[in-house]
């Protein structure tokens, strides 16, 4: 366990030798209290901005299980993907206890101080006005109140410091992780269940890019310049596909008591870092928008985050839990790892998606574990329900991410990759967000308790889409279009349209077309 040894000064002795500054020992540090700028540890927190600007109560953190309980919090930092290692936990764990010794000091500095000052008015009341003046108690007890408020101003400062820092590096700190939870990397991952049946052909399977274009459903080529790499259209029968994914997870969801909601794409950074993300790191997937005009704004990636500010400062009341919420909404991801999945919709830019997200309560601490399973049970069910071949993953930690204590992924079976494909994923994310974003619930005795949170995907439409148009793709070319679909698309088949298609007269071609010639008026 991190040791960290704050040398605080009794409270009784007030003589100048004794006032020295709060310093902490850390392995191979020794910091004094007085530091002029102690922003070194360069980390900054967005989520602690927002709470210094009065918007939101500071997160309350487990810092209890961090401090008695370190080797494990080290054993699962060091279990999971980042670059958080066991010299970080014990540097938080020294912070936290540094601060919480500067704190005991203000605390017992400020009792002392009420206690002089009802010393002072007391004798200000008996004696002469005249005769105070020449009373050592009363100048020795002048004299001490300001050593006191002398040593506060400096704590106070120091406060601050130690409280920014405190923040900045224990938020970075990922969530517990359930004892079930394999080790290692994604080749780690335990198959849970095998759904279906791979589709077989009597022909060579195309891939959805192909497929997509002969039958005009979608397009990738010649975009450079329109709208930038990994993005696309879906016209026709695409643009309907899309559209009956997202209407059929929606009644699919509704019809089991979740609440439709409309999500703002633009979220402020706090949201991101409450919710585990951080939209500032160097490797971030998160676009940002220009900060000259629009400051700490970002576009979501996922409407989990969207969701979560919705219930961010807020109390449920018991009686309405667990909260099942669903909204479609279009998500955008920088993928900043260029070199995976250059062509086609597997790694976009954009995509619209239908998530499911829960609040639910912590009462028997089995609550959100339920829930995670639910959510489950419902993707299977609308995956099944396309008729698809899948597979449900419980994750290894390397792949969890900060946020969740387990998750499982669902990959579903692309015969033109002639793989698995991830087409959702689920996680129950326990007490990590809500104790950042104050998301609470109120009992019948009305007292509050920090809720738990499960999000999983519903529908990600490019990877279901793919999924699709691949597994019940024909012989002839056209899709064959999944009954549960049919009433959306009111469609059997996908076939050809009946329209040319666009004919490209752009630059960069071997032969390009002849120019119009100039109009004679």
């Amino acid at each position: 366990m991190a040791t960290c040894i704050g040398m605080v000064a009794k409270v009784g002795v007030f003589a100048a030798a004794v006032l020295k500054p709060v310093a902490r020992q850390c392995p191979g540090h020794r910091v004094n209290v007085f530091v002029p700028h102690r922003l070194s540890h360069g980390v900054r927190s967005r989520l602690y901005e927002h709470v210094r600007e009065g918007y939101s109560d500071k997160p309350e953190l487990d810092m209890r299980a961090v401090c008695e309980e370190t080797d494990k919090v080290i054993a699962n930092v060091e279990s999971r993907k980042g670059d958080l290692r066991g010299d970080d936990v014990r540097k938080i764990v020294c912070v936290w206890q540094e601060l919480q010794a500067v704190k005991t000091e203000i605390s017992e500095l400020e009792e002392e101080k009420r206690r002089i000052s009802d010393i002072v008015r007391g004798l200000v009341t008996k004696e002469d006005k005249k005769a105070l003046a020449n009373l050592p108690e009363y100048n020795q007890a002048l004299q001490k109140g300001r050593e006191i408020r002398n040593r506060l101003n400096h704590l106070y400062h120091k406060e601050t410091e130690l409280d920014e820092e405190h923040y900045g590096r224990a938020l970075r700190l990922p969530n517990t992780t359930h004892p079930a939870v394999p080790v290692g990397d994604e080749s780690q991952a335990r198959m849970v269940e095998l759904v279906g049946q791979k589709p077989e052909f009597d022909f060579k399977p195309k891939g959805h890019v192909e497929l997509g274009e002969e039958l005009g459903l979608i397009r990738q080529r010649h975009l450079a310049h329109v709208s930038g790499h990994r993005s696309y259209y879906l016209r026709g029968a695409g643009a309907r596909l899309q559209a009956a994914l997202q209407n059929f997870a929606l009644d699919t969801l509704q019809r089991r008591g979740f609440i439709p909601m409309v999500v703002p794409d633009m979220l402020k950074g706090a949201v991101f870092e409450g919710c585990g993300m951080q939209p500032n790191a160097q490797s971030s997937q998160v676009y940002s928008l220009d900060p000259a005009r629009f400051p700490d704004l970002n576009l979501a990636g996922t409407g989990e985050v969207g969701v979560a500010g919705y219930f961010m400062d807020h109390a449920v009341n018991w009686k309405d839990l667990p909260v099942r919420t669903v909204c479609s909404s279009t998500c955008y991801r920088a993928e900043t790892d260029t070199g995976r999945e250059t062509w086609g919709l597997y790694r976009v830019h954009h995509f619209n998606k239908v998530e499911m997200f829960g609040v639910t309560a912590d009462e028997t601490g089995e609550e959100s574990s339920q829930l995670l399973q639910e959510f489950v049970s419902l993707q299977k069910e609308m995956f099944s329900a396309l008729e698809l071949h899948y597979r449900v993953l419980d994750m290894p930690t390397e792949e969890l991410g900060p946020p969740a204590h387990r998750k499982y992924d669902i990959e579903a079976w692309m015969p033109g990759r002639n793989s698995y494909g991830e087409v959702s994923s689920a996680s129950n994310c326990t007490d990590y967000q809500s104790r950042r974003l104050n998301i609470l619930y109120e009992r019948e005795d009305g007292s509050l308790q920090y809720a738990h949170t499960v999000n999983a995907t519903a529908c990600a439409i490019p990877r279901t889409v793919i999924a699709i148009l691949e597994t019940h793709q024909t012989k002839e070319g056209t899709i064959r279009v999944p009954r549960a679909l049919q009433p959306y698309l009111s469609l059997e088949v996908i076939e050809k349209p009946k329209y040319t298609p666009l004919k490209y007269i752009g630059p960069n071609q071997r032969y390009p077309p002849a120019r119009p010639a100039p109009k004679i008026r």
